[in-house]
């Protein structure tokens, strides 16, 4: 082990909440600016959130220019639909506007095949911009919050896609991991079943990498790692991924997902009815600091080279 915990290194590697603004003066609370519905085609919606922002902003199109960095005609383009940008572009629009994180979700929908994401998910992503916590549970993958690029590009790519869509996907969903960054970042727990953790990734300094990452994200103050280890035995959520949403009013909402289909559910019975079988699986995890040390070992075991 070297000085900072982590074992010492074996190899060397190379070195998308979303809508939570600057803290309001006099009560510290953290402004949230929650996706607006007007259109539900999420290219549409990018672009009408642009324009709004820009305009609420009393900012003209020459002046957003200037200030960022980047030709005017850009912005124009993008407030038009016209085309999305880059990440770097949308990254710097969430910061001048103090969204952190919403323009990145949106840009991230807008960027993939609209066919694939259905008018439930597109709820979920607005209610995910509101959330003050984020729970969550992984059967096989590791939570995209949490991931490497190297390990969102394998599983992307596992999925089947390639070229320059799987490298969009890629840009939006490391993009995505701001939401756990700053001073409004919602609390997140994630409970990782240690399938998870032995489903290593074909190129092993990537995993190796992964591995260190998620243990740096384990000492984060508002971010909690269980493993539910395999000796637990059976437990309820053995085929699904699940993430509750707690929404500033109290109210929970889940949304369950597997390789096939997602659901938003809203229902309360049907929701608490999850969060039994989570509190369940939560009760037969290891604690947070077993379960650093757990990943620890995993990282300390890990190969940096493949084997031959």
């Amino acid at each position: 082990m070297n000085g900072s915990g982590f074992p010492a290194e074996r190899c060397r590697f190379p070195t998308f909440h979303t809508a939570r603004a600057s803290v309001s003066e006099g009560n510290g609370m953290p402004q949230r600016r929650v996706v607006t519905g007007r259109s539900r085609e999420p290219r549409q919606r990018f672009a009408e959130e642009l324009r709004s922002l820009r305009t609420g902003n009393g900012t003209s199109l020459r002046q957003l220019g200037e200030r960022l960095g980047w030709d005017w005609s850009l912005f124009g383009k993008m407030e038009k639909g016209d085309t999305l940008g880059s990440a770097d572009v949308v990254q710097a629009l969430d910061q001048h506007y103090g969204t952190p994180g919403l323009l990145l979700a949106l840009w991230e929908l807008a960027s993939s095949d609209t066919s694939r994401f259905r008018e439930r998910y597109r709820r979920y992503m607005a209610l995910e911009a509101e959330a003050v916590s984020l729970w969550h549970f992984a059967v096989s993958v590791l939570p995209g919050l949490l991931q490497t690029p190297g390990y969102a590009r394998e599983v992307l790519a596992a999925g089947g896609l390639k070229g320059k869509e799987l490298d969009q996907q890629v840009e939006a969903r490391m993009s995505r991991r701001e939401l756990l960054k700053g001073e409004g970042a919602p609390r997140f727990r994630t409970i990782l079943s240690e399938a998870t953790l032995r489903l290593a990734l074909l190129d092993a300094g990537e995993w190796h990498g992964q591995l260190q990452h998620l243990a740096e994200m384990a000492e984060r103050s508002n971010v909690v790692v269980q493993v539910l280890p395999f000796s637990a035995g059976p437990y309820g959520l053995d085929s699904t991924d699940v993430w509750f949403l707690r929404l500033p009013e109290g109210r929970t909402v889940a949304y369950t997902e597997n390789a096939h289909r997602g659901e938003l559910i809203e229902e309360s019975a049907a929701v608490e009815k999850l969060q039994g079988a989570y509190d369940a699986v939560r009760d037969l995890a290891l604690s947070p600091a077993e379960s650093r040390k757990f990943i620890l070992r995993m990282l300390e075991e890990a190969p940096c080279e493949p084997s031959i």
